[in-house]
This record gives C-alpha cells, sequence and structure tokens, in this order.
C-alpha cells in the first residue's frame, strides 16, 4: 500500500489532534483523583499521549514539506 504525502499529512494531523485531545482529558481529570499513586499514573498516560502527538505533528510536519517540495512524479 503506497501512501501520498498529502493524505499523509491530513492522517498524521487528525491524529495528532486527537492524542492532543486525550491528554488534555487527562491532564484534567488529576483533579479528581485523590489517590497519588493512580495520580501519577495518569500522569504518566497524559504524557505519554502528548509525546504521541507530538510525534504525530513532527511527521505530518514532514509530510507536508515533502509534499510542498515534491517536483512532480519520478516514477
Amino acid at each position: 500500500m503506497k501512501l501520498s504525502a498529502q493524505m499523509t499529512m491530513w492522517f498524521g494531523g487528525i491524529f495528532a489532534v486527537i492524542c492532543y485531545a486525550v491528554a488534555i482529558q487527562g491532564f484534567l481529570s488529576l483533579r479528581e483523583l485523590a489517590d497519588a499513586s493512580v495520580a501519577s499514573d495518569a500522569q504518566g498516560f497524559a504524557w505519554f499521549w502528548a509525546f504521541l502527538g507530538t510525534v504525530a505533528a513532527v511527521f505530518s510536519g514532514v509530510s507536508w514539506w515533502i509534499a510542498r517540495t515534491e517536483k512532480g512524479d519520478r516514477g
């Protein structure tokens, strides 16, 4: 299966937004947790999703750059 740079850019951007939404929800739910151990685990989970969103955003940006600088079909 071959993905175009534009399609990769859009899917990466959508995935990044979803990851950031999960991370924000995780950070906002920390106030409701009383147990320090559970709160620490939830914070680690939220940071993981924030990291995953950043990776997706970087790959989406690289795909955008490739699509922008590509000089037509070379195939």
